[in-house]
């Protein structure tokens, strides 16, 4: 600054008739001692020049040139503000203008100004000599960041393809990736993470938005697409081979049926009860069909059917059971001296009734599930993130659990009763055949609950079908092959005279 003084007043064509002078205070790094200097800079104490003693009056100072840190000017310049007396670096802090040239003049934080840079360009003319040309700038002022400013049609590119160089730290992220900043690096710099899955992102994303519920990413995660759904249908093979299983044991029931109701008259289809053996036979149907309710994908009528018409259709069969077992007890019981009284417990219109009874008890059940909580569809995807598993969920737990109680009790009751019986004369073998295929009703039933609890998904329904199917053909092997067998096969012992022949009729 002195040095720049001096050339002023040594030059008269710059200030003509004026002469700049300045004086030179040291702080010492103290604010104190700056506060001391600047008001007696201010005042002109040192040239003994007062402002008749009122601090009115313009001081013999046109400007300051404040001390390079901040705090110290701040502070001196809330003192002199109080003279009018202009303070140059606080000031400059704030000048931004154009020149004619058309370049932006502006300060730093330091009272430096911000520098502009020219861009030049090394050219080399066909002569073999160079020339440097200017082709652009770089400049920043105080209120924006740098900024560079290029001709790129002056400029020569000494490369084959005379296009400009690529200048980026990282390549753009592609579809199914996110960008992560590297640390420590520009902001520029950054890592392409693929997404996780269920995500998906398009190019240079930040971050990885998630799809719907019922969508999810494809393998690369560039796009939501439907989410796999899966259920028992009758288009895989298991939903196939249990259909066919269904079916082939409606048919089979249907034909027995035929065959009984056309050897009505014989004596092994009265001496079984035939009116009970056609009413077992037709539950044994309800049952086989029920199981096509499990297959096929989940609606709400047939999640609150299926469990319905299962759980009537098998205490119609066990409840014919029971009652074709107290028959044989009761018969048996009559063939003894005095024994005839039991019998009038067990007329036909008894056993309807018994049956028509025990039967209502499971409607009543289902009734009530049903009206409580009742079975509905529902989506699951806690298998699998990627697929829909369809079921239907049991509503109530304990209205399930009532249901198969029932049935249970039922089922062991029939097969504690023929247990006892299993000793009678062989003209009431029966009882035998009863005892059996209780047997294998209760052990696939029993097999059932912890398999299906821990089946998930649509392999829980393919778990309750093959019970229903395998206690349906077993009720219906045991019970009616026998007669079958003889009636088609061995037609000459199935005579009244056989029959009593081996026992007294039942």
């Amino acid at each position: 600054m002195a040095f720049a003084i001096d050339e002023i007043n040594s030059n008269s064509n710059l200030l003509p008739n004026v002469t700049l002078g300045y004086t030179l205070y040291d702080n010492c790094v103290n604010l104190g001692i700056a506060f001391r200097a600047a008001l007696s800079l201010a005042s002109g104490q040192e040239e003994k020049i007062l402002l008749d003693n009122t601090c009115i009056g313009n001081p013999p100072v046109l400007g300051i040139v404040g001390d390079s840190p901040s705090a110290h000017s701040i502070a001196i310049s809330s003192i002199l503000g109080l003279y009018r007396v202009p303070m140059l670096l606080y000031y400059l802090e704030r000048v931004n203008f154009s020149t004619p040239f058309g370049d932006q003049v502006s300060f730093d934080e330091n009272g430096d100004v911000v520098p502009i840079y020219d861009v030049m360009n090394w050219l080399w003319l066909p002569d073999g000599s160079t020339k440097v040309q200017n082709v652009g700038e770089v400049k920043r002022s105080a209120f924006k960041d740098e900024e560079i400013i290029l001709d790129e049609d002056k400029i020569f590119w000494n490369f084959q393809s005379k296009k400009p160089v690529r200048s980026v730290c990282s390549e753009s992220c592609p579809p199914g990736t996110h960008m992560v900043r590297k640390k420590g690096e520009p902001k520029c710099c950054f890592d392409c993470i693929p997404c996780s899955e269920g995500k998906v992102t398009n190019k240079n994303s930040l971050e990885c938005t998630s799809c719907p519920e019922d969508f999810w990413s494809n393998p690369q995660s560039d796009q939501c697409v439907p989410k796999k759904t899966e259920f028992l249908s009758y288009l895989e093979p298991l939903g196939i081979c249990l259909t066919a299983a269904s079916l082939l044991g409606t048919f089979i029931c249907a034909v027995v049926l035929g065959i009984f109701i056309y050897h009505r008259r014989t004596p092994i289809v009265r001496a079984n009860n035939s009116e009970l053996s056609f009413q077992l036979l037709l539950s044994l149907k309800l049952c086989f069909l029920c199981s096509l309710l499990f297959i096929g994908r989940p609606r709400l009528w047939t999640c609150q059917l299926r469990h319905a018409a299962f759980g009537i259709s098998f205490v119609l069969c066990v409840s014919c059971i029971l009652v074709k077992t107290m028959v044989v007890l009761a018969v048996f019981k009559a063939s003894k001296p005095g024994g005839v009284a039991s019998l009038k417990w067990f007329g036909v219109m008894q056993q309807r009734g018994t049956v028509l009874f025990l039967t209502s008890i499971q409607a009543a059940i289902c009734t009530t599930w049903l009206v409580s909580s009742s079975p509905t569809p529902y989506k699951n995807t806690q298998y699998h993130n990627d697929k829909i598993v369809y079921e239907c969920t049991v509503g109530s737990t304990v209205g399930f659990a009532v249901l198969l109680g029932y049935i249970g009790m039922l089922a062991v009751l029939s097969f504690l009763i023929a247990f006892l019986a299993r000793n009678l004369p062989d003209s009431f073998n029966e009882a035998k055949l009863i005892t059996f295929s209780m047997l294998i009703f209760c052990a696939v039933w029993v097999a059932f609950v912890p398999v299906y609890i821990s089946s998930p998904g649509n392999y829980a329904d393919a778990v309750e079908v093959f019970a229903i199917l395998a206690s349906s053909f077993g009720l219906l092997i045991t019970l009616f092959g026998p007669k079958c067998y003889i009636i088609l096969m061995r037609p000459e012992i199935n005579t009244k005279k056989a029959v009593m022949g081996r026992g007294a009729e039942s």
